[in-house]
């Protein structure tokens, strides 16, 4: 396969543009964006100025490892028959309470969402329908202009079966390792390999 687009990557002025990086970054960034998305959207939806909203929150809290402490974290002071009234949804906590539930809340499940990383894997393996790779090529604008390949498009791929190692890498920040699975994820593009070692960045879809 050529290297191409690795060797001469800058040399025409790729590199004018911070946004044009290799894909080993983007796919690091792709898949934290990939595990925020799941923190968000499996979390709590009801506000915590509602009492389901707060209730929820204080149940989570004080039923995961690591609640009492992120709630501290967070500022929390109060004693611990008022937290078993917020839990019950008796007592109403003041809005600067408040504010700091939902930081301990948020910041315990990203931690539980972080601490397992099946659960991403899962989700981008798909039961063995892998997930799709959307992927942008780098700015041309920064190019010089003679050297610039405006035919470069948006290429979309259904990757599978490098889903767990690509979570681990990004887990153990092996960034040698994200490049190997890139190069993996891109040599399905035959001739245009090279152009897409370097992107403007990833998308991961369903």
């Amino acid at each position: 396969m050529s290297t191409d687009g690795w060797k001469n990557f800058g040399r025409y002025g790729a590199d004018r543009d911070p946004g044009n990086v290799h894909g080993k970054i983007a796919l690091g960034r792709a898949l934290e964006d990939a595990l925020e998305r799941m923190i968000i959207e499996g979390g709590i939806k009801s506000p915590p100025s509602t009492r389901r909203g707060l209730t929820a929150r204080m149940r989570y809290l004080m039923t995961h490892k690591g609640g009492p402490a992120a709630l501290a974290d967070a500022g929390i002071t109060a004693a611990a028959s008022t937290i078993r009234a917020w839990t019950k949804g008796t007592q109403r906590p003041r809005p600067a309470n408040l504010e700091a539930i939902d930081t301990a809340y948020w910041n315990l499940r990203a931690a539980n969402v972080l601490a397992n990383p099946a659960v991403l894997k899962a989700h981008l393996n798909n039961d063995g329908r892998g997930t799709k790779v959307e992927i942008h090529p780098i700015n041309q604008d920064v190019v010089d202009e003679p050297r610039r390949r405006d035919n470069l498009r948006i290429r979309a791929i259904q990757v599978r079966y490098v889903w767990d190692d690509a979570v681990d890498a990004l887990t153990n920040g092996d960034a040698d390792a994200l490049a190997d699975i890139w190069d993996d994820v891109i040599s399905d593009l035959d001739s245009d390999y090279g152009a897409y070692q370097y992107v403007s960045s990833i998308g991961l879809g369903a």
